[in-house]
């Protein structure tokens, strides 16, 4: 007979199955479930294999469930209400700087080309996809002589 162990998700004392003899959860439902979530976590982390294999059932069950997110916040009123209540608290705190993100709108012409000067701007306190925000002064003209008048452009 094993001697009672203290389970590591609850902390409650209990007898482990002589079939496990390293059992270290309780067959408490959320003691389970909690295994399987760390088992996973662990699993996720370091197993490049397991990693993909989830990534591409996901993506497949999004690809047969297009509508679920759109029609749960339909039908859970109050999980909407939260979410925007804390996207507005997110907003207010990122307020004090832009936000940069991947999908920004195209400039109305494309940069021409020429020679520029890229310097560190501002700090700002988002950006995505590691950008890095750069001042761009116009050197020289893309297509004529250089400028006249002064070494760099503000």
């Amino acid at each position: 007979m094993h001697v009672a162990r203290r389970c590591i998700a609850c902390g409650v004392l209990f007898n482990p199955r002589s079939q496990i003899p390293h059992q270290r959860y309780c067959s408490a439902t959320a003691c389970q479930r909690e295994r399987r979530r760390r088992w996973q976590r662990e699993r996720l982390r370091s197993d490049p294999d397991y990693r993909d294999n989830q990534a591409r059932a996901q993506q497949t069950w999004r690809s047969r469930h297009p509508d679920y997110w759109r029609q749960y916040r339909a039908s859970h009123p109050a999980y909407r209400e939260r979410n925007c209540a804390m996207q507005r608290k997110r907003n207010a705190r990122q307020r004090s700087g832009p936000v940069a993100n991947i999908d920004v709108s195209p400039a109305c012409r494309p940069l021409a080309s020429g020679f520029y000067v890229l310097r560190r701007a501002a700090a700002t306190n988002i950006a995505k996809m590691n950008a890095c925000t750069v001042h761009i002064a116009v050197l020289s003209a893309p297509d004529g002589p250089p400028m006249h008048g002064c070494k760099e452009m503000t």
